[in-house]
Parts: C-alpha cells; structure tokens; sequence
C-alpha cells in the first residue's frame, strides 16, 4: 500500500507541475498588452459543453488502523491488494473554469480482512455513485484556450458507497452467513488531467482518494460462525477506510465544445448636465427658432399663390409675356446653334471667333443654360489620332471661354469631340470647328 500511495503521490505532483507549466506557454488567450484574457464568457445552452467520460483503472482499499498484537481486538485491521475498477461520468462545464459531474465508480478488490494474526482474504466489490465539483485550474489561472493540450481539473467528490463483500474458500457461504452489505456516505479530493486529441475526445487520467468510514467494510458479521465483529464496536472506534483510485479512459464532449466571449461594449457617454439658466436659453432660442420656421413657411405659400399666375406662359405653341400688370402674346426667340471656326491644325481661338462667342452668349445664353460641345476636324489634314486629340483640344478651349469669361457653369457644359468622323460640311474649312448646341 505504501508503493501505491507512492505512486499516486508522484502522479498527481508532476501532473500540477506539468499543467502550470503548459498554462504559462499560452500566448493566442492574452491581449495586445500580453495580459492573460478570462472572459467574460457568453452563457450556453443546456446541453452544451457537457461530456461522457469511460475509464477503467487500477483501485485499492485499506483502513489507516496500525495492526495490532493483540487477535481479540476487533479494530485492528490488515488490507491490501489492488483490484481493477472502472468509471462512468456524465458532466458539463458552466464556464471554462467551473463544472460538474455525476456517475458511478466500482471495483472488485481481495483484501485480507481481520486481526492481523487471523486475517482471512475476502471478495471486496464496492460501488461509489458520487456527485463532483470540478475546477479547470489551468483556465481559471492561465485563460481559456480551446487547443490546450493538458488540463489539470482539481474536483471534490462526494457520495453514497456501497459495499457486499464475501469470506473466500469458505463452501457453505449460508450455513456461515459470510454476505455482507453495507452502505456509507463517501467523499474526498481528487485531480484529472485531460489530454486533448481533438475537440471531440480527449484522454483522462483520473487520480482519486476517496474516504468512509470503517463501518462501511466491517459491518455486522461472523467470524468463523461466531458473531464477534458489530457495526457498533467499529462505529465508536472512529476508524475511516480509504479508497486510492487511479483510473484512465476517453471523455466524448458533446454539443457545442467552445466557449466565446462577449463583445467589447462601448461605454456610454454621459455629458455634463446642463445648469437652469443653460436650459431656459436654450428652450427661449428653439422657440424663436420656431416662430421663424412658421413665418418662412406663411411667406413660401405666399409667393406660390403669386407665382401661380405665371405657370402657364406657353399655351397652344403662343408665348406670353407679363406686362404692365397683363400678359401680352409675343414671338418667341429659339437660339439657334453657334459655330467656332479654327484654323488647320490648330486649337487656338480667333479674334474674330472670340467676339461671335461674346455676341451669342450674352444673346442667346444664360448661367444656367445647359450647352453641348462638339468638336470637328478635317480628315484631309492629318491622321485620326491627331485630329481627335485636335477636336478635344477646341472643346476645351471654347469651354473655358463660356466658363471663364460668360459665366456659364461648368457642370452645364457637356463636350463631344468626334475627330473627322462628323465631317458633315462639304470643305475641310467648314469642318475645322466647335459647333455649340443648346440642349
């Protein structure tokens, strides 16, 4: 008994040393500033994070009780040998540091029961269904990371222990009345370190110890046909029975197996409240802000009852014009297109032509007179590269007169240079030339 408490010892010490050491390399579960992130995390559902648990093991029983010298002493016991046990457990995890988990841990055990000088070796099976509380140390102190290779979960385990145990060799097992069945509440600590294979299976090693009373093996029998040994002389010895277990299996995670985090929440703003004299300024201003509004609004239906009589100034192809108090019919004037004439091969402006444009924009032409540019050249000079390149070049040039110098918008002047391919005119003089449109 003493190698395997040796054995559990060293276990569960290089586990914890090993778990502290792996939460230390994290590096993807901290910040910008490198510190470690804890959550907080998004609650899941019910089924969520929860997880199957089968394993198998060696398990072990022996009460803390020094054999004795004297044979008559019922309260000296001698225990020992390790049987096999296996484990079932169902669990889920509430966030990634804390869960829970209930299931059902048993072995057959062969210990030799009695005074140490008349010790008799026994079947010893026993049953634990038990409830735990589980820790993930290396989330609660390194941050959740789901890739993390090994988890140290320290858990406290409590239940209801059941055990029927049997005197071997013995041939008429009713005549000596060896069946024995006992009942005790059981607890104690207990470590698992889970492996992780994927995010499906991990594997476990689970390192328990776990603690009865004495009564719970002892119970009241016989002793070679005489009923020497009582649950109550062992009661009030105040002895305790241990049970070292050391199991490993596959943990099955089921449903969702992650866990997210809450997004950043940009904190609200609160502004400095206003003072009362900032408060009756402010309400005095939008009142007459109002007021102003509702004037505006009375002198725009005013100037639309004004204006209506003026909607219908052409009527049946006839223009009228408002005169005197009256509207008086007129001939209307529609321009009529310009022409800008350039010399062969080149985009410079004439005198002469600069003056008809003068002439026909204060004419024919306002700020808002919406205006299309078309640009000739003749195709007996040059190639059509350079007469297109020459077509774009007295657009530009004939815009930035009405622009510049006649107050037309830009965004109103719309520029077509076609090269020679309009030469519509029957000379290449007539062809060389800007030709200005009112859309």
């Amino acid at each position: 008994m003493k190698g395997f408490k040796t054995i559990f010892g060293v276990l569960a010490t290089a586990s914890l040393l090993f778990s502290f050491n792996a939460s230390a390399q994290e590096n993807n579960n901290r910040d910008e500033n490198g510190k470690i992130v804890r959550g907080a995390y998004e609650t899941n559902r019910a089924l969520d994070n929860t997880f199957i648990t089968i394993a198998g093991g060696i398990n072990s029983v022996f009460d803390d009780s020094p054999a004795g010298s004297n044979p008559t002493d019922p309260s000296k016991y001698v225990l020992g040998k390790i049987g096999f046990g296996t484990e079932i457990d169902f669990g889920k995890w509430f966030t990634p540091s804390v869960g829970a988990r209930f299931g059902w841990h048993g072995c057959n055990n062969e210990p030799k029961i009695g005074p140490w000088n008349q010790a008799t070796e026994m079947q010893l099976p026993w049953n634990f269904i038990h409830g735990d509380l589980l820790w993930n140390i290396s989330n609660a102190i390194g941050g959740y990371k789901e890739t993390r290779f090994w988890d140290i979960i320290p858990y406290m385990s409590a239940g209801v222990l059941w055990i029927g145990y049997e005197r071997k060799g013995v041939p008429n097992k009713e005549d000596y009345k060896n069946i024995f069945y006992n009942q005790e509440f059981c607890m104690g600590p207990g470590v698992i370190n889970k492996f992780r294979i994927n995010n499906r299976i991990s594997a476990v090693l689970d390192l328990g110890w776990y603690i009865s009373r004495e009564a719970a093996f002892t119970g009241e029998g016989y002793y070679d046909g005489v009923k020497d040994i009582t649950a109550s002389q062992h009661v009030a010895s105040g002895k305790y029975i241990s049970f070292p277990t050391a199991t490993f299996g596959l943990q099955f995670n089921l449903f969702k197996t992650n866990w997210d985090r809450h997004s950043s929440i940009t904190p609200t703003i609160i502004p400095v409240p206003f003072t009362l004299d900032q408060y009756n300024t402010l309400k005095d201003r939008v009142a007459a802000l109002e007021a102003e509004n509702a004037a505006l609004k009375d002198k725009i239906a005013a100037l639309e009852a004004e204006n209506a009589k003026y909607k219908n100034l052409l009527d049946n192809g006839k223009t009228y014009i408002y005169q005197d108090g009256n509207f008086v019919e007129t001939e209307a004037t529609v321009a009529t297109p310009a022409i800008v004439y350039f010399d062969r091969g080149s985009a410079k402006i004439s005198d002469r032509e600069l003056a008809h444009i003068e002439f026909y924009a204060e004419n024919a032409l306002d700020s808002d007179t919406e205006l299309l540019l078309v640009g000739s050249a003749d195709k007996a000079t040059g190639n059509a590269k350079i007469n297109q390149k020459l077509s774009e070049q007295r657009c530009a040039n004939v815009k930035n007169v009405l622009t510049s110098k006649h107050g037309i918008a830009e965004g109103n002047i719309e520029c077509q240079p076609e090269g020679d391919t309009n030469n519509i005119f029957d000379t290449p003089a007539k062809n060389r030339c800007v030709v200005i449109r009112i859309k």
